[in-house]
């Protein structure tokens, strides 16, 4: 019996001997062996394919009464940076905006002592928001100006604020118009009136921002103007409002609805579509359609 016992004995420390050589072997082979790759989950990050969302962002400010101009900033958005900056001014009274009416030589900022030109600045400024991709990199002083942008002098905090608005907002569905500015006006001088109508209107994003419904006299003087200068005196003559203030009603109305169709004539040249408004304005609606013909 204390053989058998013996051998059973050997034959059981020898199996256990065996076991664990084999464990050590294998956790010698999970110690050694390499660990897996890990799986990369990393998603592309925003600095990798830019912050914005793809789109035309669009923001315009106010119209200044003591400089005439109103500012509006429209940013191209594409793989999430911005590629393409366009800083502008449209007139109190219509016509070129100011790039243009700059590019024409009548902004004049290098015959008044400037080291460059006004659009030559702005395209500096549009340049570098492109580059930075950040408004907030444009530091403004508090005069409005910056020295983050090397020669430009020009007062530059309409451009940040307005780009950060435009930004801040998202992207703005584009309208079916060409940007730019655009101008007609009647063939001859009315012969009882003495005036000639004129429509100037202003397109941004594909949209009308902006429209100026006047007329000009064989003196060249500019019937909004004159009107607001207390010459014309409608209301002198019992209209319940002057002449420029509603035009001003009409102009904005063609803003508001974006088609001179919208503006309804009854067969004497007036409307009733727009509350206030007792002028003749058959002309406007003919000439705004006109302009807006150069914008498809």
């Amino acid at each position: 019996m204390n053989k058998k016992w013996s051998i059973l004995l050997s034959g059981a420390l020898m199996a256990g001997l065996l076991a664990g050589c084999g464990s050590d072997k294998e956790a010698d082979k999970v110690a050694n062996d390499p660990a897996p790759a890990a799986t990369d989950t990393k998603e592309t990050t925003a600095s990798e394919n830019g912050k914005y969302k793809d789109g035309t962002y669009f923001a315009e400010g106010t119209m200044d009464e003591k400089s005439g101009w109103k500012p509006y900033v429209v940013l191209k958005v594409e793989g999430g940076k911005i590629t393409q900056a366009n800083w502008n001014y449209v007139s109190d009274k219509g016509g070129p905006d100011k790039k243009a009416l700059d590019k024409e030589g009548k902004y004049g900022m290098k015959a008044g002592g400037a080291s460059s030109e006004w659009y030559e600045q702005a395209e500096k400024a549009e340049q570098f928001l492109i580059e930075k991709q950040d408004p907030a990199a444009i530091n403004v002083k508090d005069d409005g100006k910056t020295d983050a942008i090397s020669g430009v002098s020009i007062h530059v905090k309409d451009f940040t604020s307005l780009a950060e608005q435009a930004l801040s907002a998202g992207p703005q569905a584009p309208g079916s118009y060409k940007d730019g500015s655009y101008h007609a006006e009647g063939e001859d001088f009315d012969k009882e009136s003495g005036w000639k109508s004129t429509v100037d209107i202003t397109v941004a994003n594909g949209k009308v921002i902006y429209a100026y419904f006047s007329g000009v006299n064989a003196k060249g003087e500019d019937k909004q103007t004159f009107s607001k200068e207390g010459k014309y005196g409608m209301k002198a003559a019992g209209a319940q409002g002057e002449w420029h203030e509603e035009a001003i009603k009409a102009q904005d109305y063609l803003i508001e609805k974006q088609d001179p169709a919208a503006i309804t004539l009854k067969d004497d040249g007036t409307t009733d579509a727009i509350s206030g408004v007792t002028i003749h304005i058959k002309d406007y609606v003919t000439l705004a359609q006109k302009a807006l013909d150069q914008a498809k």
